[in-house]
């Protein structure tokens, strides 16, 4: 049996990137899958076309989760195609580099908007049909940067810092019906990332302790263990997924002194 077999998924943010490859990778388990876009769906449209050819199940549905009213229309037409809802993986999100003291109220409410409110109000909507069904998984994307600090990113590391905060709190009133857990994903290569001026792979490699930077099926792996029955018993946890940034003392004369450089 395939980990996920028959599951009713919606990934959200599943045309590009880390999100396209964690709602394939359910499809590959079994599980039925709605894929999200925002604005261009080529990547979504495409995935479920690869989904189809294994004989999975795929739906595609555009939202602009910056806005409330998206984020309920996208989960009820999900539970609509699906007949249901069993997972929801909270993956769309928007990263903007800026300085403290030059960024706006729009800056911040645009990114909020998108990384933190858009989880919350699909999670909600999802919640209600997940506790009337009796079970139920969401699982929610952070990132490193809710633990670490990196400069011009005070509005992104905020909205990452509420995720992990919000998921604990989320898993103590949906249980024991529903699990809530999140994802915490370090440094890992996607298409855009070669569109970045100056990007440099063999630089991004030395900055982790694993001697390389992560892939998207790695994190899409680790959300299948977390939505399937395999972690039964998590609820309320923030898994690091990151080849030990976090855990790596930043002290110039510890990092040098690593064995493997």
């Amino acid at each position: 049996m395939s980990k996920l077999s028959g599951k009713r998924s919606l990934i959200t943010g599943s045309g590009t990137g880390i999100g396209r490859e964690v709602a394939l990778e359910f499809a590959r388990e079994g599980a039925i899958v709605v894929f999200h876009y925002s604005t261009s769906g080529d990547g979504a449209h495409s995935a479920a076309d690869e989904c189809k050819k294994i004989g999975a199940q795929a739906f595609v549905f555009q939202a602009d989760l910056g806005k409330v009213e998206d984020c309920f229309s996208l989960v009820d037409q999900s539970i609509e195609a699906l007949g249901g809802l069993d997972i929801l993986v909270n993956n769309a999100g928007i990263t903007h580099k800026c300085d403290f003291l030059e960024a706006t109220p729009d800056d911040f409410d645009r990114i909020y908007a998108v990384n933190m409110r858009a989880q919350y109000f699909c999670a909600q909507r999802a919640a209600r049909q997940m506790l009337n069904q009796g079970s139920g998984v969401l699982l929610n994307m952070t990132s490193v940067h809710a633990f670490t600090a990196m400069p011009m990113h005070s509005i992104y590391a905020g909205t990452k810092g509420a995720i992990c905060a919000w998921t604990r709190e989320l898993a103590i009133e949906l249980a024991p019906k529903i699990r809530v857990n999140a994802i915490a994903p370090g440094w890992i290569e996607v298409p855009r990332h070669h569109e970045t001026p100056g990007y440099d792979p063999n630089h991004a490699r030395t900055q982790v302790p694993m001697g390389r930077v992560g892939t998207p099926l790695e994190v899409a792996r680790a959300c299948v263990y977390m939505a399937s029955d395999d972690a039964a018993y998590m609820t309320g946890h923030v898994l690091l997924l990151d080849g030990g940034t976090t855990a790596w003392m930043s002290l110039a004369a510890a990092r040098s002194s690593t064995s493997h450089r």
